[in-house]
């Protein structure tokens, strides 16, 4: 079977690695052979591979940094919309689902000749519901919303690639986050991240300004061999269940995975996989709760000045099924320190913008421009979410509008002398440590007056962004007067 791994732009190489990991699992390795092509030299939003049918069990229940995991059903040339019917109409459905369950399709496209998203859909909309009612004597409804079964095709110049959606909810929605209202930085883009870094488990990792804890608990998760499907997969029965405030409410085991709503995915055989997948992760997991019994050995830690961010992280982190509550203080970041007995380690912090934070010194009560954004207005990239027709419009108004305030909080003279101080902080209080700050502020290392020694281009949603590297120098012993002599 063909797949498409969809990630955020920018993260096509250690998404490669990831699939590469897991496909050297032993559980992985008995499901078949895997294949994963040649990792992209440029942004394509994802990588390809070639698998078992049971791949997408694994894959959607142990990859940090795919969106969704595609199944290629059809690839062929097109030239008009008729051409999508025909190709869509000529697969077998039935076999996949039934006429009972409710569907949406999708479309995106780069470069297609084609004058109307919307009627691109439609036709391949009516191309499934026609052959379900042909061959079933009825047809399946509509949900654009919830639906149970997810199409989506994706439109070049001259070819069409019709898949079906073995995730159901996007990946990044874990089960775990309990805000209410617009989404923080995506766990995706967040693990990813933490995979450029290069930070390994056992090593100092410390955010001074944690917000609801993404980097620390992708981390955590990632130390203690918690798959990030685990919520979903139903590894935790009801101990897991999300308050009915949450922002991403509909991660639960009661929803699980697209493919656990397709036909073949529920045969006993591949009911078997599944059961031995969920097994194996458990065992991990078993295995190295023992090697870190409580939040101090996971070297993990943070700090926000804002307490009802703090508290919402302590709420994040026992969801996230993780031990304790978490090393985090109510803290500026001005006044942060690194860690008890750690003389070097990994900082990674996605910093606010904006006039809350120069009023009080560090993070207000709402999210920001750059950590905040309505995810149905912007796919990440060509192949993720919906491109509805009338959207288009919308997410360049949403754009333009973002780059705006963006443009106006970089002006801002207190935020940059604030910028101008925690830059200072970090050679003083931070000397020997690897620094790594998500920002869409380009200008970003001359506020902080430190020389950046890599930068990274990565979208955080519709925001283009850079992940800037610092390395902080040692600061060299001071020698006494005798040492003088």
């Amino acid at each position: 079977m063909r797949f498409f791994v969809v990630c955020p732009g920018g993260l096509e190489v250690p998404l490669a690695q990831e699939l590469a990991e897991i496909a050297q699992r032993p559980d992985s390795k008995a499901l078949g052979t895997w294949v994963i092509d040649l990792t992209p030299t440029s942004p394509t939003g994802g990588v390809g591979l070639a698998g078992p049918l049971s791949a997408a069990m694994a894959l959607n229940l142990h990859s940090r940094i795919a969106s969704r995991v595609l199944l290629q059903m059809a690839q062929a040339p097109y030239r008009q919309e008729e051409d999508l019917y025909k190709l869509a109409s000529g697969l077998a459905w039935e076999d996949w689902f039934t006429s009972k369950q409710t569907l949406r399709v999708d479309v995106t496209a780069h470069r297609s000749p084609l004058k109307s998203l919307n009627f691109a859909t439609l036709k391949i909309k009516d191309a499934i519901v026609d052959r379900l009612r042909d061959v079933t004597g009825d047809r399946p409804s509509i949900d654009t919303a919830f639906p149970d079964v997810r199409v989506q095709a994706h439109l070049t110049a001259t070819q069409v690639t019709i898949y079906l959606d073995t995730s159901g909810e996007a990946l990044f929605k874990r089960g775990w986050r309990d805000e209410k209202g617009d989404a923080p930085l995506k766990e995706n883009l967040a693990a990813g991240i933490l995979s450029i870094t290069g930070w390994k488990s056992g090593e100092t990792l410390f955010d001074p300004m944690c917000g609801s804890g993404t980097f620390l608990i992708e981390a955590a998760q990632k130390t203690l061999a918690i798959p990030p499907g685990a919520i979903r997969a139903g590894m935790y029965g009801d101990d897991a269940k999300p308050s009915r405030l949450a922002y991403r409410p509909l991660v639960t085991s009661a929803h699980g995975f697209g493919f656990q709503r397709l036909k073949p995915f529920n045969e006993v055989t591949e009911q078997k996989c599944w059961a031995t997948l969920k097994e194996g992760s458990l065992n991990e997991i078993l295995a190295q709760r023992k090697q870190y019994p409580s939040a101090e050995s996971l070297r993990i830690s943070g700090g926000d000045i804002n307490e009802k961010l703090v508290a919402m992280f302590k709420g994040n982190w026992q969801r996230a099924q993780l031990p304790e509550q978490p090393v985090v203080r109510q803290i500026d970041a001005l006044a942060s320190r690194p860690p008890v007995n750690s003389d070097s380690g990994v900082m990674l912090l996605n910093p606010p913008y904006g006039e809350r934070l120069v009023i009080k010194g560090g993070r207000g009560q709402d999210r920001n421009a750059q950590e905040s954004y309505d995810e149905s207005d912007e796919p990440e990239n060509r192949f993720e979410l919906n491109l509805e027709t009338g959207r288009q419009s919308a997410k360049r108004s949403s754009r333009e509008s973002l780059k705006k305030l963006q443009a106006q909080e970089e002006q801002d003279p207190k935020f940059v002398e604030f910028l101008r101080q925690f830059g200072q902080h970090l050679k003083e209080a931070f000397g020997g440590w690897n620094i790594f700050v998500l920002t869409a502020d380009m200008a970003l290392p001359g506020q902080l007056r430190i020389k950046e020694s890599k930068r990274t281009p990565l979208f955080n949603g519709p925001l283009e962004c850079r992940l800037f590297k610092f390395e902080m120098h040692a600061k060299r012993p001071v020698a006494n007067d005798s040492e003088k002599e």
